[in-house]
């Protein structure tokens, strides 16, 4: 099969799907995306555009009648639903319902070598009580599935805190499950792509820092001993075999202040923390992504130079514009992405800016300097 033909669709339109479809364009491949909305980040750009909700069996399989290959930009889809397209699904079926259980993922990472935090199921406020009494406070209470972002997390400072916590996620309408606290000193993240072959690539390790539970700002490489930077590496290796999944996935990973690195949680696709490789690496996370799915080679994803990305978030709500472009390109080491959604809405993600230096501190100031310019902002 000629492979620059090759069609591939998309489950979910947003920035990260557009930011898959770039790729794809560039190779000469046709593009269907499925997405509840008409105006989504990758409408305008996508050969073909299904409008349906992410639970529309009828709507995957007339995808599916369009294509040759299904991925997807986000985990929170109709796992059922894919299991009856008659395409190949990358990654897998079997490796998205893993991952959309918090309590099956932790499981069968477990079961597989790699080190998470301790963690049990829980159904009731007796369980949790008992949880809190077996793995210590603070407590993370957890949903095991659909929540980003901070959503669907609950920290429990001590017993007197259960209630409120057991509220806040539903009262027991959705599963639940308590997983130790890890007292982290850094959060960070590796990118790794699988082909079809079994190949496999690691992406550097990123450093992460978050703001109200929201990404705020990526380094790489990061600020981490050349141990901790192994450990990770390895984790991250581990990780992909055991999910077997084609295609890239985010690893994300607590680091202790004795050196320990234990896993958060893992995405099967893309992730705001790869956003750097757009610039930092040869080839980028989406381009592997694409290449993985279409059964390309691989790229090389080595570090070009120290890269730092920080995330674009609204500043008011309404009609999107995007502001102080032309001020932040004079500096010719910065890069400004607006995702291009109609809609900016205050706090939430509208595009990143990536800036490159030969230091890491000279790329932190130039993306900072960059951030304080650029703005979205609701007309």
């Amino acid at each position: 099969m000629n492979l620059f033909k090759k069609k591939i669709g998309i489950v979910g339109g947003g920035q990260l799907g557009k930011m898959m479809i770039l790729e794809a364009k560039r190779l000469g491949l046709w593009v269907a995306v499925l997405d509840p909305s008409a105006t989504c980040c990758s409408a305008s750009i996508c050969d073909e555009l299904i409008v349906a909700p992410l639970n529309d069996t009828a709507a995957y399989l007339d995808l599916a009648s369009r294509v040759d290959v299904i991925t997807y930009e986000w985990e929170n889809i109709s796992a059922a639903a894919l299991e009856q397209v008659p395409v190949p699904v990358y990654p897998s079926v079997q490796s998205l319902k893993i991952i959309q259980s918090k309590l099956l993922q932790k499981q069968t990472l477990r079961n597989g070598g790699v080190p998470v935090p301790d963690f049990t199921a829980v159904h009731s406020l007796e369980d949790i009580v008992q949880a809190g009494q077996q793995l210590g406070y603070p407590l993370v209470l957890k949903t095991l599935g659909g929540g980003y972002d901070g959503k669907g997390v609950a920290v429990v400072q001590d017993e007197n805190d259960i209630p409120a916590a057991y509220a806040k996620l539903g009262s027991g309408a959705l599963p639940l499950m308590a997983e130790q606290f890890v007292p982290y000193v850094c959060e960070i993240s590796i990118i790794a792509t699988r082909g079809m072959d079994g190949s496999r690539v690691i992406y550097p390790v990123a450093e992460n820092h978050h703001e109200n539970s929201i990404l705020d700002t990526t380094i790489v490489p990061a600020r981490i001993s050349s141990a901790v930077e192994a450990r990770a590496r390895d984790i991250a290796d581990r990780v992909l075999e055991i999910l077997q999944g084609v295609g890239t996935c985010c690893v994300e990973m607590f680091v202790t202040a004795d050196g320990q690195v234990s896993v958060n949680e893992v995405a099967p696709r893309p992730h705001n923390s790869g956003h750097y490789t757009i610039e930092g690496c040869l080839t980028s996370q989406f381009e592997n992504h694409i290449r993985a799915v279409a059964g390309l080679p691989l790229g090389d994803v080595s570090l070009r130079q120290p890269t730092v990305m920080v995330n674009l978030l609204g500043q008011s709500a309404g009609p999107a514009q995007l502001l102080g472009v032309e001020e932040a390109y004079a500096d010719p080491q910065v890069k400004v992405h607006f995702y291009g959604k109609p809609l900016s809405k205050t706090g939430g993600k509208a595009g990143h800016i990536t800036a490159i230096d030969s230091a890491v501190e000279g790329a932190i100031a130039r993306a900072e300097r960059a951030r304080n310019i650029v703005q979205v902002t609701g007309e």
